[in-house]
């Protein structure tokens, strides 16, 4: 699963193939805990530290251009594209 941000100690990843019909969404890990949130910044599965979870979001809305072509890029199993961190 490549990574393609990070920023206040926030992983972002997103999976190669997780089947044809997955919502596209990306994972965020923080202090032990993960989430596969969408691009609008709604958690799907799993759960982040509140702080944790508004700084994904507004990284999320950001980048949602920037999201989607990386998920086309996986569904085409195609590198991804490194993703600005939250400045």
């Amino acid at each position: 699963m490549p990574r393609i941000s990070a920023f206040y100690g926030i992983t972002v990843w997103m999976y190669w193939n997780e089947g044809a019909h997955a919502r596209p969404h990306f994972h965020a890990r923080y202090a032990g805990q993960a989430a596969s949130v969408d691009f609008a910044g709604a958690v799907i599965a799993g759960s982040l530290p509140r702080r944790a979870l508004v700084l994904v979001a507004e990284w999320a809305v950001l980048h949602e251009d920037e999201l989607a072509a990386n998920w086309e890029h996986a569904r085409r199993d195609e590198p991804l594209e490194p993703i600005d961190a939250l400045a």
